[in-house]
């Protein structure tokens, strides 16, 4: 008797998963995920996803619908891949300007969806059987975290990220839908019971209730989706956040004691950045920008993004050495980056930032801008 048939075909699915670096593993069928829908649609209509044109009803519906992702659709496999990796409390003292952890190594997009074509492949080599399949992992329409929960691989936090016992909420998640029948996994009994940490401690209250998030507030969608202005009022709670944000994830009581991730990918390039970092981030033009985060998660907030995140950091920061980098913005950038490094100006404040913004004035043509000027010539004066 070969090995391969000692194991079932789901072990066999699963063992191969584990080989290509995914930590769990479990499946479910491909049947609607009817409360998550009606969930989606409740918070798109409230307007908690915020200025996102490609999340629609209809966008919603299929992701919550297998059937209309892969015909003939039967099962999905639910997959993650942890990404934690400890830093040293020296280094988080030191940094002004901090990154979600997923983003500090290779994209994961490239990295999971690789792994996972793989994956696909060896799939019908174990059934014997040509098996049709969708590769999923977060940019495309399922919604994953209804697989992953549905599957049994974690359970919905109240922050909505999926937790689970062995790695907390640090994990990516990946989906396989096809048309081959699998014996689905259970679900897990688990739940954040009566904790409410995460609610708490969110910065800008962007978790408005259990399990409900409004994007509009949270930090990771201010500082990447948002291609726009950033709230005036929200600014200062973003803190030293220049791209995503951990906070929920940090407090949680599930994520103590994680083990850091042994994926090659996902090693820091860079985990955050200092003062002079992030001073030089503003000089960049698109090629410094494109060599710097090539095949990083960071490129997904653009240049203008992260200058613009760059001045608010700088603001919040109050250092005084950004205030000729942040003159140099106002006369040379677009009327997005201005504005928030006008604000920067004034909330690091002092006579030099003063009359950088008096001089600024003067010259700028742009309403927007000079109405933006005006109020952190205030937030000096009120000082």
């Amino acid at each position: 008797m070969s090995l391969n048939k000692q194991f079932s075909v789901e072990d066999q699915i699963r063992n191969k998963a584990k080989e290509l670096g995914f930590n769990l593993v479990r499946i479910t069928n491909a049947v609607p995920f009817i409360r998550d829908e009606k969930a989606a649609i409740q918070r798109l209509r409230k307007g908690f996803m915020g200025d996102l044109p490609w999340y629609t009803e209809k966008r919603v519906h299929t992701a919550n619908n297998p059937q209309f992702l892969l015909d003939k659709a039967q099962s999905i496999i639910s997959v993650s891949m942890p990404y934690y990796i400890e830093q040293k409390a020296s280094l988080r003292k030191s940094v002004s300007g901090k990154v979600a952890r997923y983003a500090w190594g290779d994209d994961y997009h490239i990295v999971m969806k690789k792994k996972l074509k793989i994956l696909l492949s060896n799939i019908s080599e174990i059934t014997k059987k040509s098996a049709n399949g969708r590769i999923f992992v977060d940019d495309g329409a399922i919604n994953d975290r209804a697989v992953a929960e549905k599957s049994g691989l974690g359970w919905f936090g109240k922050n909505t990220n999926i937790l689970t016992s062995s790695h907390g909420s640090w994990i990516l998640l990946g989906s396989i839908i096809t048309d081959l029948k699998l014996t689905p996994d259970k679900v897990l009994k688990k739940n954040c019971g009566s904790c409410t940490t995460c609610i708490d401690l969110c910065p800008t209250g962007a978790i408005v209730g259990p399990y409900v998030l409004d994007s509009r507030k949270c930090i990771s969608y201010l500082t990447i989706e948002l291609k726009g202005i950033i709230p005036r009022n929200l600014r200062t709670a973003i803190g030293s956040w220049i791209f995503g944000c951990d906070i929920c994830q940090d407090v949680c009581p599930v994520n103590k004691s994680i083990p850091n991730t042994t994926v090659s990918e996902f090693s820091p390039r860079n985990t955050n950045y200092t003062i002079a970092e992030l001073l030089n981030f503003l000089d960049f033009n698109q090629d410094n920008f494109s060599k710097k985060f090539k095949n990083s998660p960071i490129k997904r907030a653009k240049l203008e993004g992260l200058k613009r995140n760059v001045c608010i950091a700088l603001g919040n920061s109050q250092n005084i050495k950004a205030i000729p980098k942040l003159k140099k913005v106002l006369k040379e950038e677009t009327y997005i980056i201005k504005i928030h490094a006008a604000w920067a100006l004034g909330q690091i404040g002092g006579t030099t930032a003063y009359k950088t913004l008096q001089n600024a004035y003067m010259e700028e043509k742009n309403e927007g801008v000079k109405q933006e000027i005006s109020l952190s010539l205030k937030d000096i004066e009120l000082r």
